[in-house]
């Protein structure tokens, strides 16, 4: 079942339920890559810790060969915002900051996730921009929860909120024309979800729709970049950034954070949905 016009791919509670599926082996490999992170250690190594999660449940990398991309995961240093091919020759020193993206498809569907990891020591006003990040993007996902079940939400009210949220925790650069996505059946569908706007614009938010919500912003200027190898994005002026993601789904009763371990029910409480147990069930 699909909206017209921007073919937005809605899904049935037991669809959700496979991508929960998918969600959870995505949240288990960004897991395991967040404690191996230490100085030392090459973002092809963490690249083979995800392939090997991911294979081990069952799942296969969504990234790789995505319009021949070559590795399971994206590993952003530093000022790479999204992107960037893990190599061995990529080695983690004391005081970066990776943004780790991983997605995996499992019985057809789809899970897309990220987190930034501090290395080591890291300066203060690094690890507060990636709780900035962390922030907006729960801001923007409790926009989706509440708009759905005022039944008057729109989409840009998500990016509404994320831009909000980042205003507030200071003066960042959001990073300009990427952002998230819809998500089911193919990792990247309608529709693109910008982290910055005015709200009360586009498609109506209802139950079925699955999004990415994925904020990426820089200690300073938005502008981009792409480099050499045809995938990696940098910031211009070569500010620090940070990049989040998680994949929810929209249902009647509430929102899932799909690629969260707890559903999202330590940040977000009662707009979690029923399907999600309680801490005490799980």
């Amino acid at each position: 079942m699909r909206r017209h016009q921007l073919d937005i791919q809605l899904k049935t509670p037991d669809q959700f339920e496979k991508m929960r599926a998918a969600g959870l082996v995505v949240a288990a490999a960004l897991a395991r890559m967040r404690d191996a992170v230490a100085p030392g250690v090459s973002t092809a190594d963490l690249d083979a810790i995800a392939e090997s999660v991911i294979r081990d449940a069952g799942g296969v990398p969504s990234f790789m060969g995505y319009h021949g991309y070559p590795a399971s995961i994206c590993s952003s240093v530093n000022e790479q915002i999204v992107h960037a091919i893990p190599s061995p020759r990529q080695v983690l020193s004391e005081g970066d900051l990776i943004s780790i993206d991983c997605g995996a498809v499992l019985d057809g569907w789809h899970g897309d996730a990220a987190i930034t990891v501090a290395v080591g020591e890291v300066r203060p006003e690094l690890l507060k921009m990636a709780t900035v990040a962390e922030d907006a993007m729960w801001a923007g996902i409790e926009a989706a929860a509440r708009g759905t079940a005022s039944g008057r939400g729109r989409l840009t009210d998500i990016s509404y909120a994320v831009e909000s949220a980042v205003k507030k925790g200071g003066r960042y650069g959001i990073v300009e024309g990427y952002g998230g996505h819809g998500i089911g059946t193919e990792m990247h569908q309608d529709p693109h979800v910008l982290n910055y706007g005015r709200p009360g614009k586009g498609p109506q938010l209802v139950p079925g729709m699955a999004l990415a919500i994925e904020p990426m912003i820089t200690l300073g200027s938005p502008k981009t970049e792409e480099l050499a190898d045809g995938w990696t994005v940098v910031t211009r002026d070569g500010s620090v950034a940070v990049h989040v993601e998680h994949s929810i789904a929209l249902l009647d009763d509430g929102v899932w954070v799909l690629t969260a371990a707890d559903g999202g029910r330590a940040r977000l409480g009662d707009l979690v949905t029923g399907r999600q147990p309680a801490a005490s069930e799980i």
